[in-house]
């Protein structure tokens, strides 16, 4: 057995997460394709069959009041909620990402007042982050500029409505500074709007702790909620009684069954809400959430860091020197929980991983991602996918 088999195993012995693993579905393949959609939690498959066969099918539309469908949006909130340091009452599930981050933008563009008119959108973002910029700026009459994170603090004036970030970098996993550019963005008098798709539920976020305003996230990567499950907003306490979203709808409305003609926002996070919400992948998400059950964030984080620093170990152990150049910092407080590698031929390389029982994901033109979701994976998991990897790369 090499050095890194043995201390895989002796890093998996004293894995106080390691129980998780049993409350996924789970094979032999090394699943590392977390960020991008996370494994099926045991217990939702259960869950959701109930929801069709007797909350939809036996009790239908009595199932908005006695199964709790109608409060679904703010009730499953509020279990995200502690995983992104928010406290209850400011998180309301429902949407895409991308209809959150719409919401978002032109909503703090309009908190933000008179005078203000551009909006910085980070440069590095996931692509339909910027689309949704580019539009919310021409709704607004906003000027948009593209600004690499660590940039923001010298673009910052008097003139900037909003700037919308990414917390953890989709591409090369690199965690940005959200409370020193929180900080910067409030004392230039804008509103600062995080993406926490690639954070939440891999590390500590501390939205109410660093001050964040507005964040947005989807819940099918480390959150596990399934595919198209639905995104959240978050609105901190302080600034709900002036969010604007610009899609108002009949579920946002004070009195929802009124059917009043002029719109009146519903009080707190609420006032997020649009139209009818998606029950059935709402209750699939409610049931997955069950999995974060006695679990502290920042038990999560240490094992996520110590997962990546042991792959890295690994990969510099078994792949040739100079075939790999990996691209996520190695400062913990730079990374997230992904580690991307540069590598030639890296589509072909990764479709022969997954062949092999490894599984990531392949960016163009030239990195591959692996994301390390701390509830199922474990060190051997980790040894055998950089020893894989050497394998498909000699």
């Amino acid at each position: 057995m090499s050095e890194p088999a043995e201390r895989a195993q002796k890093l998996d012995a004293v894995d106080e997460l390691a129980g998780k693993r049993t409350e996924f579905v789970l094979d032999d393949v090394v699943y590392l394709d977390g960020n991008s959609l996370g494994a099926l939690p045991a217990v939702v498959p259960g869950r959701v069959e109930d929801v069709v066969r007797r909350q939809w099918g036996e009790l239908r539309i009595r199932s908005w009041e006695e199964s709790g469908w109608w409060t679904a949006p703010e009730r499953i909130g509020d279990r995200i909620a502690p995983l992104v340091g928010a406290a209850p009452g400011q998180i309301v599930v429902g949407d895409s990402t991308s209809v959150n981050v719409l919401k978002a933008l032109v909503g703090a563009v309009r908190m933000a007042g008179e005078g203000r008119d551009e909006l910085l959108v980070d440069a590095t973002t996931f692509p339909t982050d910027g689309y949704i910029a580019e539009s919310a700026a021409r709704m607004t009459g906003c000027t948009l500029r593209p600004v690499a994170p660590a940039d923001v603090p010298g673009a910052l004036g008097d003139r900037t409505a909003a700037v919308l970030l990414n917390h953890v970098d989709y591409r090369t996993g690199r965690l940005h500074d959200l409370p020193g550019l929180t900080a910067a963005v409030r004392a230039a008098g804008a509103v600062a709007v995080w993406d926490l798709c690639h954070s939440a539920g891999a590390l500590p976020v501390g939205l109410d702790e660093h001050g964040v305003d507005l964040a947005v996230g989807c819940t099918y990567k480390y959150l596990n909620g399934g595919p198209g499950s639905p995104a959240y907003l978050y609105v901190r306490r302080e600034v709900q009684d002036r969010f604007d979203s610009p899609l108002p709808g009949w579920n946002s409305h004070a009195e929802p069954f009124g059917m009043r003609s002029d719109f009146e926002a519903a009080p707190g996070a609420l006032r997020g809400r649009v139209g009818t919400p998606d029950i059935l992948s709402m209750l699939a998400l409610e049931a997955a959430l069950e999995v974060w059950d006695g679990v502290a964030v920042e038990a999560v984080r240490a094992k996520s860091l110590a997962l990546t620093d042991f792959f890295l170990e690994c990969v510099a152990a078994y792949v040739p020197e100079g075939r790999v150049e990996c691209l996520t910092p190695v400062a913990h407080g730079e990374r997230g929980s992904q580690i991307a590698l540069r590598c030639d031929d890296a589509g072909d390389v990764m479709k022969r991983l997954i062949e092999r029982g490894v599984v990531g994901d392949f960016r163009a033109p030239d990195v591959l991602r692996f994301g390390f979701t701390p509830l199922y994976v474990g060190f051997a998991d980790v040894e055998r996918a950089a020893r894989v990897l050497a394998q498909t790369l000699a």
